[in-house]
């Protein structure tokens, strides 16, 4: 079973996680990034890679797993940001 410290752990992976899901959905219909800003998408690309890898030297799961699918989210945003401006 679960530790309460795992379930929150995964509880903030998921809220945070999911968090940019809506962003990406409304930048890929309608293909508008302009209020978006290119830098704190670089930056928060470039932390989650750092969480990543960090989670994957210490073993940590929930750490790896949120981390690789905000990558995928903020990086998919981040493209979009570059291909449309």
């Amino acid at each position: 079973m679960p530790s309460l410290a795992m379930l929150i752990g995964l509880a903030a992976a998921t809220c945070t996680t999911l968090s940019f899901l809506p962003q990406v959905v409304k930048a890929w219909r309608s293909r508008s990034t302009h209020d978006i800003s290119v830098g704190m998408f670089i930056l928060q690309t470039t932390g989650n890679s750092f969480w990543l890898l960090y989670g994957a030297m210490i073993g940590d799961v929930p750490l790896v797993v949120a981390n690789l699918i905000t990558l995928g989210l903020v990086a998919t945003i981040l493209g979009l940001k570059l291909r449309y401006g």
